[in-house]
């Protein structure tokens, strides 16, 4: 499932222009989710998270649960293998 998401960050999404009203952007939160709870809780974490993504939600930061987390992790493993 995260390969799917990640196929359509890089050749779908950049085709449209940039409208999430949430950081992290849904198909992100979609990974995170899933890495953090699994494929169906975190699945359910990510559909519910696009009916929350409508004209009507003020937006802002959103992170699933336990995705913060992982996120940071990623970004200092990512710092540590550039230097």
């Amino acid at each position: 499932m995260i390969t799917v998401i990640r196929m359509y960050q890089k050749w779908i999404s950049p085709a449209f222009p940039a409208r999430c009203k949430y950081y992290p952007t849904c198909s992100e939160y979609a990974v995170l989710a899933i890495r953090s709870k699994g494929f169906f809780i975190g699945s359910a974490l990510a559909f519910w998270r696009l009916l929350r993504c409508n004209p009507w939600s003020m937006g802002g930061i959103d992170y699933p649960p336990g995705g913060k987390e992982l996120q940071v992790n990623n970004q200092q493993q990512r710092r540590k293998a550039n230097k």
